[in-house]
């Protein structure tokens, strides 16, 4: 986690659920955190396993010059980068684990911009595979942030918290398609314990990865 506000948020949930695997959505206190407001988001997980964003940053809203409260989290993604986004959420609620995310924002004019995605695993009503809290937090603020709007979000690199064991976004992808319901989850084997995986190609990625 290389941002302050991705250490903040972590600190505050870690804080939060103690020995538990993650806590409560309703103890989310946002004075707590008001300070990193802009970069927190609240997301649902659906049936369709689009994560839909409940309470969007200001900070996204800018990103997309638009109001991102209700748009599914995996359509801000490129088209090629989207099971793979959608997997890696899955993975996140199914072993209950945080984790974070090099991202890129591209732009119009080729203008790329770092960004780095933390997951958090929330429980709703002592349920899992529900929400999940989450930050998006730029690296630094390009020339064109909120004058233009981003064209799509591309997954770089991400690894669970936790641990270091390599995985490919085609595993986590097959684990995703083994339940196609959430009624499913709950009784269906865990994923293992995956841990890190980086896109391959693109323009000179790695500067971007987390650590």
């Amino acid at each position: 986690m290389r941002q302050a506000a991705t250490q903040e948020l972590y600190s505050y949930w870690n804080r939060l659920r103690g020995a538990r695997l993650s806590p409560e959505r309703e103890e989310i206190d946002p004075t707590a955190i008001r300070h990193i407001l802009a970069d927190t988001m609240i997301l649902e997980a659906d049936e369709e396993r689009q994560y839909p964003i409940r309470i969007s940053g200001t900070r996204l809203n800018a990103l997309f010059c638009n109001e991102q409260k209700g748009a599914p989290l995996v359509s801000l993604f490129a088209r090629e980068d989207r099971a793979s986004i959608s997997a890696m959420v899955e993975a996140v609620l199914d072993s209950q684990r945080p984790a974070v995310a090099g991202l890129l924002a591209e732009s119009e004019f080729g203008e790329d911009a770092p960004l780095e995605l933390l997951l958090l695993p929330l429980r709703h009503r002592g349920k899992t595979h529900a929400r999940l809290l989450a930050s998006l937090t730029p690296q630094a603020l390009p020339s064109w942030f909120g004058l233009r709007s981003a064209l799509a979000l591309r997954l770089v690199a991400m690894r669970f918290l936790d641990s270091r064991v390599a995985v490919s976004p085609s595993e986590l992808i097959q684990g995703q398609e083994s339940a196609k319901k959430p009624e499913e989850l709950a009784s269906r084997s865990r994923l293992r314990r995956f841990s890190f995986f980086v896109i391959s190609g693109g323009r000179g990625r790695d500067a971007d990865k987390p650590h």
